[in-house]
């Protein structure tokens, strides 16, 4: 695993839905695996996806870092750093 100077903006979050890819659930597609973004709680889908939610949020909002909501997986990536953390 990678430091980075992100880690700061790690807020104490809920996800915003326990349903699934808050984004993919508005406009009716599928998803592939989750990710919950750790400065706001967005659930939003991963690169596998064909919509790739949580690529987009990071890039629209500037929050740097999101952790697996996958069972059995804690992992945390930052995009910024491109680097698991």
């Amino acid at each position: 695993m990678t430091t980075c100077g992100h880690l700061d903006r790690i807020q104490d979050v809920t996800a915003d839905s326990t349903e699934g890819c808050t984004d993919c659930l508005a406009i009716g597609s599928r998803w592939v695996h989750l990710r919950m973004c750790l400065s706001c709680g967005h659930v939003a889908c991963c690169d596998s996806s064909p919509n790739r939610h949580a690529t987009a949020h990071s890039g629209a909002s500037g929050h740097p870092l999101v952790r697996s909501i996958e069972p059995g997986e804690s992992w945390r990536w930052c995009y910024v750093d491109q680097a698991l953390v």
